[in-house]
């Protein structure tokens, strides 16, 4: 093999590479937010789950990409771990979509693909059709790549040295850890399925090695989720953990049928005789289906078995519960008018408070950077905050088909703005830790007098919090000349303090970041309070 030829085999993959990721890109936005949104929805349903998977696995032509949309949305709270399984199984078959297409000998036509997909997304201006473009012009590529690769490899059948060293994969152990360390490094089972078969195609592998290699490369598919988990929190790690669990079941469960039945094998090279790629393309296909439908029922254990691995913290228990609705978990559309509107009032207050307990932990944090923990809990609490303002405000919508009087869809409608109110507090909790992280990283501080009139700052708006949520609650009006007393107080330092922060800096007093963040942090605590006052007065209707 010369050197043109090494070179001819590496251009052959990296076009092949390259058009996948364009064809998966085009894709993905030609589907938009779509494919987002039907992953969010997925329900307990394992066989819609697994459904949901196939389907948009062979959308954007990527299990990797599905498996991390997949670890991003069970990380934030969106989809529990046994839905993730179903998912995760629906995309180890989706992607053998890619092999049954390049199964096909379309690469005579593949300069036509490739001048049609150029026109589409160069010269019209519609952006669907740009997309579609894409998906065509990475049709073409992936062929022409195919092409390249089979030339260049076709000169290896030639070699002796070449056909020995191949012979090694006969063994089956041997075959699928070549599998899996050529898919971990190329992070593509898709891709690697694809070599293989253009490698069978110029016998220089037969069937029985493809089987091996196909084995092996399910496991090394899991190697781009596990290495996108590593920056995610434990429940993003228990995702990939039940994706490599599952392919470790499936790749075992495999070896053994096709070692101790190996007239499965003939069966399926029957389906398509004399025509090696599409064989290894119905290997890869059947075992995917036969590895679901056989472990499936076994999710459960499955989404333990990584629980196991990685047990439940304390603080992550205390998300968890969090993170259920507690009070209108039950309420449905037969439920009780007054008793659902009460339900909905003790759901909104739960909200109210978590964020308010989070609101101390930033300032907590602000005052004494160097606790860590604290900064992962504010973000941690934060993704709950944000959940339950989904899901709150998706039951609380849900309330107006029942039979409220004028003055409960009153009501109604404000508490969709409280929970809008009570995320934003949220927000200003999250962006009071970010301004602890800067002056812990740039080693700047404020001054003695500033800290303490943040101190005094912090301590009125968190009692404004709090009443606010009492007033909400209980509908306590009579206390509204009490918190708006507090809240003026609060608007009064906001003003002042920051003018007393110029003359220290026109003194020389404080650091100019630390100015900066000083005046930054009583903008937002300033705002805290105004929440606060948007949902102590959110009840108040004009005939009270």
């Amino acid at each position: 093999m010369t050197i043109f030829n090494v070179m001819s085999f590496l251009g052959g993959v990296g076009l092949f590479l390259y058009g996948m990721t364009i064809m998966s890109s085009g894709l993905r936005n030609a589907a938009g937010d779509k494919l987002r949104t039907i992953l969010e929805k997925v329900a307990g349903n394992r066989v819609l789950a697994i459904v949901i998977g196939i389907v948009v696995t062979v959308l954007i032509q990527s299990s990797s990409a599905t498996d991390m949309m997949v670890i991003g949305f069970v990380d934030s709270g969106l989809m529990n771990l046994l839905q993730a399984v179903g998912v995760i199984m629906g995309a180890n078959i989706g992607t053998t979509v890619t092999a049954q297409i390049t199964a096909f000998d379309l690469v005579s036509f593949a300069p036509f693909i490739l001048f049609l997909g150029c026109v589409m997304a160069v010269f019209m201006k519609k952006a669907m059709v740009q997309h579609i473009g894409r998906i065509i012009l990475g049709f073409g590529m992936l062929f022409v790549g195919i092409g390249i690769l089979k030339a260049a490899i076709a000169p290896l059948s030639q070699s002796r040295e070449f056909v020995d060293a191949l012979s090694l994969l006969s063994n089956p152990a041997a075959g699928i850890l070549f599998g899996f360390l050529f898919t971990s490094l190329l992070q593509s089972s898709s891709s690697s399925i694809v070599i293989f078969q253009a490698f069978a195609f110029e016998g220089l592998l037969t069937y029985e090695q493809c089987v091996f290699l196909i084995i092996g490369a399910a496991v090394g598919s899991v190697t781009p989720n596990l290495l996108a988990s590593l920056t995610t929190g434990r429940n993003g790690k228990r995702t990939a953990l039940l994706n490599l669990y599952f392919n470790l079941l499936r790749a075992i469960l495999l070896t053994v049928i096709v070692l101790l039945c190996p007239v499965v094998l003939e069966w399926i090279k029957g389906l398509s005789p004399n025509d090696i790629a599409r064989q290894v393309a119905n290997t890869h296909t059947i075992f995917a289906i036969f590895a679901v439908g056989v472990i499936a029922p076994f999710s459960s254990l499955l989404v333990k078995l990584a629980q196991k691995t990685l047990p439940m913290l304390p603080a992550e228990m205390q998300a968890l519960e969090d993170r259920r609705l507690k009070y209108l978990a039950h309420v449905g559309p037969r439920s009780i008018p007054a008793v659902a509107m009460r339900q909905a009032s003790l759901e909104v207050t739960r909200m109210g408070r978590i964020t308010r307990e989070n609101l101390e932990t930033a300032l907590t944090y602000f005052f004494d950077p160097s606790q860590q923990a604290l900064f992962d809990k504010v973000e941690e609490t934060e993704e709950t905050i944000d959940f339950l303002n989904k899901v709150i405000e998706d039951k609380l919508v849900e309330l107006r088909g029942l039979s409220l009087s004028d003055r409960d869809v009153f009501r109604l409608s404000r508490m969709v703005l409280v929970v809008s109110n009570i995320e934003r507090i949220g927000d200003y909790a999250e962006n009071i830790i970010e301004f602890g992280e800067r002056m812990k990283n740039a080693k700047v501080s404020i001054s003695p007098d500033a800290e303490k009139e943040l101190r005094t700052m912090r301590d009125a708006v968190l009692q404004t919090v709090d009443l606010a949520l009492e007033i909400f609650e209980g509908e306590r009006f009579d206390r509204l000349p009490e918190i708006e007393a507090i809240e003026d107080r609060v608007d009064y330092m906001a003003e002042h303090y920051v003018q007393n922060h110029v003359e220290r800096l026109m003194q020389g007093v404080c650091d100019p970041l630390g100015g900066v963040i000083f005046a930054d942090m009583c903008t937002n605590l300033e705002r805290c309070s105004d929440q606060a006052i948007n949902i102590a007065t959110s009840l108040l209707h004009k005939e009270d």
